[in-house]
C-alpha cells in the first residue's frame, strides 16, 4: 500500500471512530426536542421536555445535588491532589514506589467495587458515631474526592516532572523564600495542569453514577441517578432531555479547557 492509500486509509478509520463514539449521543439529543413522548418515532422539533424539566422540582433538586457536588468535590480534590502531586515530585527520587501504586490503585479498581467499600465505611463509621456519617450528599463529596484526587496528582505530577529541576535551584539562588516560589514560579507553572484536573474532575463527578449510586441518601439524588431510575420505566424524551443537558455540560467543561490551552499557547507563541 502506498502512503496515500495509508493515510487516506488511516483518515477513513477515524472519521469511522468518530462516528462510532458520537452517533449515539446525537441520536440521544435528536430525540430530546421529539414532539411526541417518543424514542422510537421522530415527529418535529419542540422543546416541551426542557419546559417540563424547568417544572420538575424533583429533576431540579437532582440537578442542583449534582452541580454542588461536582464543583464542591473538584474545588477540594483539586487542592489536595496538587499537593500530593508536588509531594510526589519533592520526593520522586526516594524509594517511594509503592506511594505512587497506592494513588493509582483507585484508578484501576472496579467502580463497584470502590463503591461497595466507601459505603461499608461510611455506614461503619455512621453506626460507631451514632449517625455522624449518614448517607447524603457529605459522604458523596468524600467519596468523590477519594476517586478524583489520584487524577489531579498523577496530572500534577506529570507537568512538575516535565519541568528542568534547575528552576528550582534558581528560585533559591535568587533568595525566593518557600512561599515566593510557590506564588511566583510553581503555581503560575502549574496553572495549566491546575486547570485541566480541576475540569477533569468536575467531569468525573457529573457522570459519576456507581459510586453516587452506593453512597447516596434519600434526599442527595443526583441526575445520573434519576436517569437510571427514570429508564426503568423506558427511556422517554424527557429523560434524553436530561442526558443531553449533561452531554452539553461536559462538552462544555471541555472546551473551556481547550480554550485556556489555546489562549495560554498564544499567549506564549507571542512572547516568544
Amino acid at each position: 500500500m502506498s502512503g496515500r492509500g495509508l493515510r487516506i486509509t488511516l483518515r477513513g478509520f477515524w472519521y469511522l471512530m468518530l462516528l462510532f463514539l458520537y452517533a449515539p449521543l446525537a441520536v440521544v439529543a435528536l430525540y430530546s426536542f421529539n414532539s411526541i413522548n417518543s424514542s422510537a418515532v421522530f415527529a418535529g422539533v419542540s422543546l416541551r421536555w426542557y419546559h417540563a424539566l424547568l417544572a420538575d422540582d424533583t429533576i431540579m433538586n437532582a440537578f442542583y445535588n449534582s452541580v454542588v457536588l461536582a464543583l464542591s468535590s473538584s474545588v477540594i480534590a483539586t487542592v489536595v491532589g496538587t499537593l500530593l502531586g508536588y509531594g510526589m515530585y519533592t520526593h520522586r527520587e526516594r524509594r517511594l514506589g509503592w506511594l505512587i501504586w497506592l494513588v493509582y490503585l483507585p484508578i484501576v479498581m472496579p467502580d463497584i467495587v470502590y463503591g461497595i467499600s466507601q459505603m461499608s465505611f461510611f455506614t461503619s463509621i455512621s453506626a460507631a458515631t451514632g449517625g455522624m456519617l449518614d448517607l447524603g450528599l457529605t459522604t458523596m463529596v468524600i467519596a468523590h474526592v477519594s476517586f478524583q484526587v489520584p487524577f489531579v496528582a498523577l496530572l500534577v505530577y506529570s507537568r512538575l516532572v516535565g519541568l528542568d529541576s534547575r528552576l528550582f535551584a534558581a528560585c533559591q539562588d535568587l533568595y525566593a523564600n518557600a512561599w515566593q516560589r510557590a506564588w511566583y514560579f510553581i503555581l503560575p507553572t502549574l496553572r495549566p495542569a491546575i486547570v485541566a484536573a480541576f475540569f477533569l474532575a468536575f467531569t468525573l463527578s457529573i457522570d459519576d453514577f456507581v459510586i453516587s449510586f452506593f453512597t447516596a441518601g434519600p434526599e442527595s439524588t443526583t441526575l445520573p441517578i434519576f436517569i437510571w431510575s427514570a429508564i426503568k420505566k423506558g427511556v422517554t424524551p424527557e429523560v434524553n432531555a436530561i442526558a443531553t443537558l449533561m452531554i452539553g455540560a461536559v462538552f462544555a467543561a471541555a472546551a473551556v479547557a481547550l480554550a485556556f490551552q489555546y489562549v495560554r499557547a498564544g499567549r506564549r507563541n507571542a512572547a516568544g
